[in-house]
């Protein structure tokens, strides 16, 4: 390989004056390590309202170099003394989406490629029963049928503790009944949202962040805008149950996919329950159940 690379390098040397650079193994990974990184930051970038915001730091960047180019010298003054509070200005600006980033950075299981994922957790361990699901499930339909208007939040790895401290404390065992009379109207729980943890209602009348995305249709209302933001500040998953036509839709992950069968609640609701023996199945490694159901389901998500 040394002969090649020195053989190469004399006749770009003889011939067009040019000579290789020295070049090492580690030289190579790290600019494949550099283009994951920014390869993977613009992909988060081109799926958020940032983009556009993106888009604009380009541009005056661009303009910088122009007058780099012709020294424009009042404009790079104007640029130095700004350059300090730009990258200020910049995270707060992305700050959402940075947070967003950091935390899909925080819930990658990196010890699970390596083996070591069982010294710090049970693989096969269950976030609740199976019973919970069937529960949460015919409650949701009941609920469907006669129009009545829920927000059930199940939470995952991240605790939503701000949100818990909203609503009204409960330690109730999940249950269809329960679940009915919660949400029925005019009652003194039926506002708001609760949340599930493991097999336990833990709070009721919760307040949840309602997202700012400007895709999501026109006709959703306030249920399914908190559904999502509350997608987009935790992993936990959502069922809404709509007020006006009984439909019940699930957010997660940033996404919203509306007129569930009972059977794909079910699904959806098992593979949170054990998300390790769905990623072992062999389908789909490291690629969520949700962001699979989102890709079949194509146009039903966000409201088109």
């Amino acid at each position: 390989m040394d002969d090649f690379v020195n053989s190469m390098d004399a006749f770009f040397s003889d011939y067009f004056d040019l000579s290789f650079p020295n070049i090492h193994v580690t030289d190579v990974v790290e600019v494949l390590i550099i283009a994951i990184f920014f390869y993977e930051v613009l992909i988060l970038i081109k799926n958020t309202r940032a983009w556009m915001l993106f888009r604009g730091i380009l541009f005056i960047l661009g303009m910088f170099l122009i007058a780099v180019l012709f020294q424009m010298n009042t404009i790079l003054w104007l640029g130095e003394r700004l350059f300090n509070a730009g990258m200020i200005a910049v995270i707060v600006v992305f700050q959402p989406e940075l947070r967003h980033a950091l935390e899909q950075l925080g819930r990658q299981d990196f010890l699970q490629s390596l083996n070591l994922t069982s010294l710090f957790a049970r693989a096969s361990e269950k976030r609740f029963e199976d019973r919970t699901i069937t529960e949460i499930v015919a409650a949701c339909y009941a609920m469907g049928a006669v129009k009545t208007g829920a927000l059930i939040v199940v939470e995952e790895d991240v605790r939503l503790t701000e949100q818990e401290r909203t609503g009204i404390r409960m330690d109730s065992l999940v249950s269809r009944q329960l679940l009915l009379n919660i949400f029925e109207k005019n009652t003194p729980l039926h506002d708001g949202a609760i949340i599930v943890r493991g097999d336990r209602i833990v709070a009721a009348t919760c307040y949840l962040p309602l997202t700012d995305n400007l895709a999501l249709s026109k006709d959703l209302g306030t249920r399914h805008r908190a559904a999502v933001g509350i997608s987009e500040v935790s992993d936990a998953l959502t069922i809404v149950v709509s007020e006006e036509t009984g439909q019940v839709s699930i957010a997660q992950d940033r996404k919203l996919i509306r007129n569930v069968s009972a059977s794909g609640l079910e699904d959806i609701l098992r593979h949170v329950q054990t998300p390790d023996a769905y990623e072992q199945s062999g389908e789909a490694v490291r690629r969520p159940f949700f962001r699979r159901l989102f890709k079949r389901k194509g146009g039903a998500a966000n409201g088109r």
